[in-house]
């Protein structure tokens, strides 16, 4: 990936990629002490327009998730969602993307900690088309690594250093032969995937585990469930979920920023259904789809438009 030339904001100022540096001895990248979000964003050709999806609730996570590294993000929720808005025009995207915020500690001295450290700041914006390829399924495998408790690091933050624990799980499975890892929790509980939040179906009914099973509670995962009650009247219950629930299930299904809505083919070995992608993950991503490409009125709530501001200035999207 080339991001040479990508615009990014930094340190207060929108700026070159490569102007915007970070010493080696960091704090956030040598003791993982940051946080950061992943937001998409969808061209849609007809509308000559790219659609920023969830843009205020991924900075109100960010908010939290700083907060609980004592961080402070240095603008509010509605500067932000102007500056990511003008970052994208700058960069004159007419494609999919993926917006990357982050905050993290910038001292560059020895010394594990989060108190009496600075804050930095960033936005990241690249081109961006899909997460995993996933027409077929996905192979999921149990992982033996187990999701981080909250108790030792919190998972519903969206922690830099944590996300080793997604890196082990990940890689585990790859080796294994698996596509994806499926993380317990540390009572044993289904927790969710490496980047990913996981749900069930068994019988019309739609299962997930609940918060207390140390996931991140993903956008994505509430948008999903919120389509699922408003839309298609399905059930939706967060409980605890066990690892063989997974095997006795008609659907397994995985949702995330990046990924989407992307259906398992099987757990363990063991084929979910017939393997292909159920009746109820096909609907819901079928209308997830509509919705993140403003092809659904009643959600455009969801969506900040990048360009319209700019036409409705008579500016041109460079700025």
């Amino acid at each position: 990936m080339d991001l040479g030339s990508t615009t990014v904001y930094a340190g207060g100022r929108y700026c070159a990629y490569g102007d915007a540096r970070v010493g080696l001895l960091t704090h956030g990248l040598q003791y993982g002490t940051g946080c950061f979000e992943g937001i998409r964003g969808f061209w849609v050709p007809e509308d000559r327009e790219l659609y920023l999806l969830l843009l205020r609730e991924h900075y109100e996570r960010l908010a939290v998730s700083a907060k609980i590294l004592m961080m402070q993000l240095p603008h509010t929720i509605d500067e932000l969602l102007e500056i990511t808005a003008e970052l994208c025009a700058r960069n004159n995207f007419e494609t999919d993307v993926y917006v990357r915020p982050c905050i993290y500690k910038s001292a560059e001295d020895i010394g594990v900690r989060l108190h009496n450290v600075p804050d930095a700041f960033a936005i990241v914006p690249v081109p961006f088309t899909r997460y995993l390829d996933a027409a077929q399924g996905l192979r999921a495998g149990t992982s033996s690594w187990r999701r981080a408790d909250d108790s030792a690091a919190p998972p519903r933050a969206k922690i830099t250093g944590l996300y080793v624990n997604s890196a082990l799980a990940k890689s585990e499975a790859v080796a294994n032969g698996f596509d994806e890892a499926i993380m317990l929790s540390a009572d044993g509980h289904v927790s969710e995937g490496s980047a990913e939040n996981i749900f069930l179906v068994k019988r019309g009914v739609l299962y997930t585990p609940d918060p207390s099973q140390n996931v991140l509670e993903g956008c994505t995962r509430r948008a999903i469930v919120e389509i699922a009650q408003r839309e298609f009247a399905l059930e939706v219950v967060e409980r605890a979920i066990d690892r063989s629930e997974l095997y006795a299930a008609d659907e397994v299904f995985f949702t995330g920023t990046a990924a989407g809505i992307v259906h398992a083919q099987s757990v363990d070995r063991r084929l979910v259904g017939d393997g292909t992608i159920g009746p109820v993950a096909r609907k819901l991503a079928e209308y997830y789809g509509r919705v993140v490409r403003n092809g659904v009125p009643s959600y455009a709530g969801w969506l900040t438009p990048v360009y319209a501001g700019h036409r409705a200035a008579g500016l041109s999207a460079s700025g």
